[in-house]
């Protein structure tokens, strides 16, 4: 901990309490340190300039020199509004302020010659440039002086109602840098790691990433904070999976016996692929070991993860220990019971399902025959963790779509037996690597990437939403095929600032394209009542109904190998995985299956891409990969629901890979030389360790 941790913000020139508490409550910035750490999200080379006549409404950022021409003022006193003609002496463009109109007034005259900055637009078909940042050409030259280069700081729109915008944070910045004058900041790195990654000093690091000497100055101070981030988050994580390897020994898994083996032989419905093969033999490995399993199984939507967890499941029945599976919905539990139970059917396995409609007179039963042993293998939601769940001998846990659960919820589930069962969690949504060496950095991977033989990929095809006649056309001869239809809309009610399709509109418009006398639908939304739901999906599972119009709550578990359309309407408002997941709720049979993504012609461009990535691929993993890079991290889906468990300030894990596998290599040496961290170069890290620690985050316990 650093000595400038414990200065309060609030005691800096040119803060005091009001913006102090601003700054706490948007951006948890409290401390010199704090501020030090918030970065900037780009950078502006204030060594150009722009002509007037080169600027586009288009442009981004930009400077220009000149001077003002005129001013008026305009408006009441609270709706007022002031703007300046200002000119380079070869074009215009207007300067216009709507806040701070009395400060602009007093400080901008006429005739002087200013360096403006700022975002131009067009108003009226002219160039304007409202809230420009504007100072005297001596104040600009002296920017130029400390190397040109100028940061942006993001802001909230409530700290810019309380003056601190992007400028405003520079200069609170500076301040702290020259309130610390000689002071060094304490280094956070061992040196031989400084020296053998020739990796600048952390107070030259923090002093050019806010004002950068020039761009190789800020290339060296970025590079030396994403790589320190970047290690410690790996160094954790591995020191984590060290401790706990020593600390929890597995239950051996020694006999592949009657379970398995008949299964295998008799019941299994269909060959497995090499790739299920491939992850069974790990897993296989992984119980036999006589160490705790923690692996994460990752497989595109449809590629038979739940036929690789019951045969994991069933070896622990051959040891002589119970099983569980946890999935995050109702719906997906009783769907893994029923499909599990099929699969079982004549084998001699006792299988039960508990959720939070399981009635209070099953529930006494069932907690005793679970509590005897009789129960072998347990599925259910989160009612898994309930105090009143107790197993006699509980040996392999399976979590399915496990990013739906907290950490704190799936380590609950360890609690369950003295000594810690195995675990594998299972998601259906592809991890991109780079996320997966941090969110899952301390289990053990396998990955499904074959579908099993027969099926086919799904075809996909975006359409705008005028041009529908076609589509229903189609729908009808699909149904008419014996298919079913799934119709998927973004928003239950109409919404006023939106002008997306919803589903009750949605369903009483399709009620007159497919008229009840002829055609059945259902519908299912999350504002259902469990019963209600469970109902319809029922309705729709049996092939009672032809089309199911559904919200997102049908994206995780829904199986009907015979519905071989999806349609998503205002496909626009869904990321990449959300529509990937949704695709994969057809072509779950050997029938050719269709997608169609329904958007308005009026699409932004990060739009477009996503509907020209759907269409040309199906692979789940090159699309993770598209939604990380568009995305980032935290707003992945299913990542945003769990969080993070950490906030990344400076590194991107859509692009810094290579960074982070350098990270990730630097902390396995360090730990494999070194695995207490007591050789004393390595005591900064340890001391560096404890600070983070301070922070309440369970980095390994992933499972």
């Amino acid at each position: 901990m650093s000595e400038l941790s414990t200065k309060d913000i609030k005691f800096l020139s040119g803060v005091g309490p009001k913006k102090a508490e601003l700054l706490k409550k948007e951006l948890e910035i409290s401390s010199f340190e704090d501020m030090l750490y918030y970065f900037p999200y780009r950078y502006i080379d204030r060594s150009k300039y722009y002509q007037i006549r080169e600027i586009t409404s288009a442009s981004s950022y930009i400077q220009i020199k000149g001077k003002i021409i005129r001013m008026e003022q305009q408006g009441e006193m609270r709706k007022q509004r002031l703007s300046a003609l200002f000119s380079d002496g070869v074009g215009t463009i207007e300067l216009v302020w709507f806040k701070g109109v009395k400060f602009a007034l007093e400080k901008y005259k006429v005739g002087e010659e200013y360096v403006v900055f700022g975002k131009p637009g067009v108003f009226n078909g002219k160039l304007n440039m409202v809230h420009p940042e504007m100072e005297t050409v001596n104040e600009a030259l002296s920017k130029q002086s400390l190397g040109g280069l100028q940061g942006l700081y993001n802001t909230t729109e409530r700290m810019k109602s309380g003056f601190l915008n992007s400028k405003a944070i520079r200069k609170i910045v500076m301040s702290v840098i020259k309130s610390i004058g000689s002071y060094k900041m304490p280094e956070t790195l061992p040196a031989y790691l400084l020296q053998k990654y020739n990796l600048l000093n952390l107070h030259e690091s923090l002093m050019n990433i806010h004002f950068p000497q020039n761009p190789e100055m800020l290339r060296r101070a970025e590079y030396r904070l994403k790589l320190e981030e970047l290690f410690y988050i790996q160094l954790n994580i591995l020191r984590t999976v060290k401790i706990r390897s020593q600390r929890f020994k597995g239950f051996g898994f020694e006999n592949i016996g009657h379970y398995f083996n008949t299964f295998y032989r008799e019941f299994l419905p269909f060959d497995l692929t090499e790739a299920q093969k491939r992850v069974i033999r790990e897993i296989r490995a992984d119980v036999g070991s006589g160490k705790q399993m923690n692996r994460l199984l990752q497989g595109d939507v449809g590629s038979g993860k739940t036929l690789v967890a019951l045969m994991v499941m069933l070896i622990a029945l051959d040891n002589g220990f119970q099983a569980c599976l946890m999935a995050p919905t109702e719906i997906l539990a009783t769907q893994h019971a029923d499909s599990i139970t099929t699969m079982l059917n004549g084998l001699g396995v006792n299988v039960s399902l508990l959720t939070g409609s399981t009635k209070k007179t099953e529930r006494a039963g069932l907690f005793e025959r679970l509590a005897t042993g009789e129960i072998q293998i347990l599925i259910g939601t989160h009612a898994l963790l309930e105090d009143n769940v107790k197993f006699a001998n509980l040996g392999m846990v399976v979590i399915d779509e496990q990013h739906r659960f907290g950490v704190a919820q799936r380590a609950r589930l360890w609690s369950k037996n003295t000594q810690p069962p195995h675990v594998l969690v299972m998601t259906a949504t592809p991890i991109p690597r780079t996320l997966a060496m941090t969110l899952y950095g301390d289990l053990d991977v396998s990955v499904i990437d074959r579908l099993p033989p027969g099926r086919k990929p799904v075809q996909t095809y975006h359409q705008f939403d005028n041009k529908r006649v076609g589509l229903y056309d189609f729908i009808k001869k699909q149904i008419a095929q014996g298919r079913q239809v799934y119709v998927v809309y973004p928003l239950i009610q109409e919404s006023e600032k939106m002008d997306y399709h919803n589903l009750e509109e949605g369903y009483n418009h399709l009620q007159e394209i497919f008229p009840p006398a002829e055609y059945s639908i259902s519908m299912v939304h999350g504002k259902m009542k469990p019963s209600e739901k469970e109902e319809q999906m029922q309705r729709f599972v049996s092939g009672q109904t032809q089309i199911l119009i559904a919200t997102t709550v049908i994206e995780v578990g829904v199986n009907v190998p015979n519905a071989s359309v999806m349609v998503i309407e205002s496909a626009e408002r869904f990321g990449l995985s959300q529509l990937h997941q949704l695709r994969g709720r057809v072509g779950r049979g050997a029938d050719q299956s269709y997608c169609v993504l329904i958007t308005s012609p009026k699409l932004s461009n990060e739009s477009r891409q996503r509907m020209e990535i759907m269409v040309r691929t199906n692979d789940g993993f090159e699309i993770s990969e598209a939604d990380l890079r568009m995305r980032g991290p935290g707003d992945l889906e299913g990542t945003q629901q769990s969080g993070i468990p950490f906030n990344l300030k400076i590194a991107n894990l859509a692009t810094d890979g290579q960074v982070l596998q350098l990270a990730r290599q630097i902390a396995m040496e360090v730990l494999d030389e070194d695995p207490g961290l007591t050789v004393e170069k390595n005591f900064v890290l340890n001391k560096q360790l404890n600070c983070l620690a301070r922070n309440p985050v369970n980095w390994g316990v992933i499972s």
